[in-house]
């Protein structure tokens, strides 16, 4: 009776000693550098200097998908698709952000490859300093930090990436998928994607202005959205990650 009655207390201990250790890591995950208008952020050690937020808009917790945004839009919605999206006619062509005259039916050619103050959702629903990270900024933070993937049974109950910057210092990015149309995709929560404030455009023979730029991770894979199959329409329900300098 002894024996069962020490080995139950043995296993209850580990059990808490495993708790603490990951309530430990979590804290330290959580731990944020400062903050800029209301919201925190982590400073990586960037070379750069960017910081970077540590929740999703529409998020309370490191470890929640937030809100999810069309490229170019501020506010949620039910249903991500062409028919709905702010920028476009009802037969698929662009009022805004357009590079290649084959995609508008009226209007001039504006050439904008990034988005407006008005069009940015981290600076609408932030205000501030906040705005979406261009597509350079998030090939910094996929080539300058260390990345780890994540699964439920670990630290933060959630499925996703720690990403370690040069200083140690840590942030969460929760396996948030895409909304297409009125359903999200997750393929098992097994990636994440996050939109850059760039149209797909590098040069006036290499683009196509219905597609952005996103940050695209996949279980241990970390990619970046520089080929075009890497790419996503612009109608695309993702998340944002918003970032200060």
């Amino acid at each position: 009776m002894k024996k069962i009655f020490y080995l139950v207390t043995l296993v209850a201990i580990s059990l808490l000693f495993v708790q603490c250790e990951q309530n430990g890591k979590q804290n330290e995950l959580d731990k944020s550098s400062g903050k800029h208008n209301g919201h925190e952020y982590v400073d990586l050690g960037l070379p750069s200097g960017l910081k970077w937020a540590t929740c999703n808009i529409g998020a309370s917790k490191p470890k929640e998908y937030g809100d999810y945004f069309a490229w170019g839009e501020t506010k949620p919605k039910s249903y991500y698709d062409w028919s709905t999206y702010k920028y476009a006619t009802t037969d698929g062509q662009l009022t805004k952000y357009c590079t290649d005259s084959k995609y508008i039916d009226y209007g001039v050619i504006d050439n904008k490859t990034i988005l407006d103050p008005e069009d940015d959702a981290a600076h609408v629903n932030w205000g501030g300093e906040w705005r979406m990270p261009t597509y350079e900024e998030i090939d910094e933070l996929i080539n300058e930090c260390e990345w780890s993937w994540y699964n439920p049974a670990t630290i933060y109950d959630a499925t996703g990436f720690v990403v370690t910057g040069p200083n140690g210092n840590t942030m969460f990015l929760p396996a948030t998928g895409c909304m297409i149309q009125d359903s999200l995709d997750r393929i098992d929560d097994h990636y994440a994607s996050y939109w850059s404030s760039s149209l797909y455009y590098f040069d006036p023979y290499n683009g196509d202005p219905t597609r952005a730029m996103y940050l695209y991770c996949f279980s241990k894979h970390i990619g970046r959205s520089e080929q075009k199959f890497l790419s996503l329409d612009r109608p695309v329900g993702m998340a944002i990650r918003p970032v200060c300098m």
